[in-house]
């Protein structure tokens, strides 16, 4: 079964660069693009779909071979995404964001709560294009939850793609026991990248400063074009760490982030 690559698109410069992301790395990956405009009322759908068709020739203009279609689907954007990411069997969701401002005014806990309603992985970007190399570096923050080990695939399945180097970062833990947790999901991961024969750096967060703050300088340091959230569940550490940390992530500006 063919790859699907999912792009809600409220039809901004910032849904645009989602639309480019998307078709490079379908070609790429040989996924379908599909768009998704999700209207409140069915009176909206001959406009919707008028706006669909331009947006899919647009997605043609970034390259001609890529297998693109949309959809229209009445209801609200918390749960239509989601709900039609699951239906259509959709391998990722690549959405457009504001920082600041937001999809529709999707900020903070409002992004967190599209984000998390779905179970597929999202790329979040912003208003840059994807470059002509892809995701050259890609950072991942790892957590305790089991779940990181299972959607590591993503990360390696790009980082494979593009070529990337991915910077596994873990927290400055001083429990014993959590930190040898840590430590242990460090090493599989490691263990797992070099197997798919990915570049790879590990990296613990400077004594003093907190896992954001650590990414953030992680980030700068190797200019990440992508950091990997490997889980925003409230029993994982992301969760833990209060719904701040990822309303700052979302904000910062010219990155592109993966939520799984």
């Amino acid at each position: 079964m063919k790859t699907k690559l999912l792009v809600p698109t409220d039809f901004t410069n910032e849904a645009h660069s989602a639309i480019q992301h998307a078709v490079k790395l379908g070609v790429i990956v040989q996924a379908e693009v599909i768009l998704l405009n999700v209207v409140k009322d069915k009176s909206d759908i001959p406009a919707a779909t008028t706006k669909l068709k331009e947006e899919e020739k647009w997605a043609k203009t970034v390259n001609d071979q890529i297998d693109v279609r949309s959809i229209v689907r009445v209801g609200n954007i918390f749960d239509d995404i989601g709900d039609a990411a699951s239906e259509l069997g959709v391998s990722l969701i690549i959405m457009g964001t504001h920082g600041a401002s937001g999809w529709q005014k999707i900020t903070g806990s409002y992004a967190l709560k599209v984000i998390t309603n779905s179970s597929v992985p999202f790329i979040v970007v912003q208003d840059q294009l994807m470059n002509d190399t892809g995701y050259d570096s890609i950072v991942v923050p790892l957590d305790l939850n089991n779940e990181t080990k299972q959607k590591l695939e993503m990360v390696a399945s790009i980082a494979h793609y593009f070529d990337s180097e991915v910077h596994l970062i873990t927290p400055n833990e001083s429990d014993e026991f959590l930190s040898n947790k840590l430590k242990a999901n460090r090493i599989w991961a490691a263990k797992y990248l070099k197997g798919k024969n990915v570049k790879f750096t590990t990296q613990i967060v400077d004594d003093g400063d907190n896992l954001l703050e650590g990414v953030f300088k992680l980030s700068k340091k190797v200019e990440a074009d992508l950091i990997a959230i490997m889980n925003l569940q409230k029993n994982s550490l992301m969760g833990v760490l209060g719904s701040s940390y990822q309303q700052e992530i979302i904000a910062i500006k010219q990155k592109f982030l993966y939520y799984v």
